[in-house]
């Protein structure tokens, strides 16, 4: 793996709750700096993305979406910075922040690739747009926007849209979808494997068929990771949890599989919300789940 650039990106403005902002910080502060000079990492970290959380709480008339042009341009930011990040020939580590960064992210990465992939690990598809969501809340929609579907301010970041294909796609540990989502992704044919199927079939038959699915037809991947794939007893600090996740150890197995394949061009950890969290618990397993797609093992 290059050496990494890390990048926080302290969104809170895609979802209704305060907090995600502080989730960057609090994943530093729960230990990261020492997970990676324990791996003998290469790393510069730029900081955050300066975004004007505290001046945006405003619906869009028109379309009903939450906070359209703060998201936006927070999204434009995000992507400039991970698209230099790349061209310094780093490997971009993002902290977030809700999951509507993920708009700025994958396009960043997305200039750099003809073909990009992406693993959606999240126990939300985020597949909405503004006629299918129930809320306005964009950090549902973020993967829907990547493949082109929905407002322009948000689809046309970098001035290219699509970002990315269905068939480079790929969810896994989904278990919360919209009836409006569940449309969206038969008619797009988007590859999932819901929490039952990770369940049934073992996450390691998943991620092999994941990545040999995606190694087929990507050049490279992207792995976009919402703690809320995890079950909430594990992770209690995150804005939209959902009961029957999936496990602490089967995701660290999951992450380790990534890392081996030298697939993964890219990566980010959204969600974390201190405000909602127990002694910090959530910003802490983060950093143990980083350690593992970095390549720390127990022996």
């Amino acid at each position: 793996m290059n050496k990494l650039g890390i990048l926080g990106v302290p969104i809170t403005i895609g979802q209704p709750n305060k907090g995600a902002d502080l989730g960057p910080d609090a994943i530093r502060h729960a230990g990261l700096y020492t997970v990676l000079q324990n791996l003998n990492a290469s790393y510069q970290d730029y900081g955050n993305v300066q975004i004007k959380n505290e001046e945006a709480n405003q619906i869009d008339q028109a379309t009903n979406l939450k906070n359209l042009n703060e998201v936006a341009a927070a999204s434009e930011l995000t992507a400039n910075k991970v698209s230099e990040m790349i061209q310094e020939g780093q490997f971009p580590l993002l902290l977030g922040g809700d999951h509507s960064m993920a708009i700025g992210t994958i396009a960043g990465v997305q200039q750099h690739y003809e073909n990009l992939g992406v693993i959606w690990y999240d126990a939300h598809a985020d597949f909405n747009t503004e006629e299918t969501s129930p809320s306005g809340n964009i950090h549902g929609m973020s993967l829907a926007v990547n493949l082109g579907m929905g407002h322009e301010k948000l689809t046309s970041i970098l001035q290219n849209e699509p970002k990315i294909k269905p068939e480079n796609v790929i969810i896994i540990g989904a278990r919360s979808i919209d009836s409006g989502e569940r449309e969206l992704i038969k008619e797009k044919g988007i590859k999932v494997y819901t929490a039952h199927e990770v369940e049934q079939q073992g996450i390691e038959s998943v991620i092999k068929e994941s990545l040999n699915y995606l190694t087929a037809r990507t050049d490279g991947i992207h792995l976009s990771f919402d703690v809320d794939s995890l079950d909430p007893i594990y992770v209690p600090g995150t804005g939209t949890p959902v009961e029957g996740g999936l496990s602490v150890r089967e995701s660290h197995y999951a992450l380790r599989l990534l890392n081996e394949s030298e697939k993964i061009v890219s990566a980010e950890f959204v969600e974390v919300n201190p405000l909602l969290d127990e002694r910090n618990q959530t910003a802490k397993r983060t950093v143990e789940l980083i350690g593992s797609l970095l390549g720390e093992r127990y022996i």
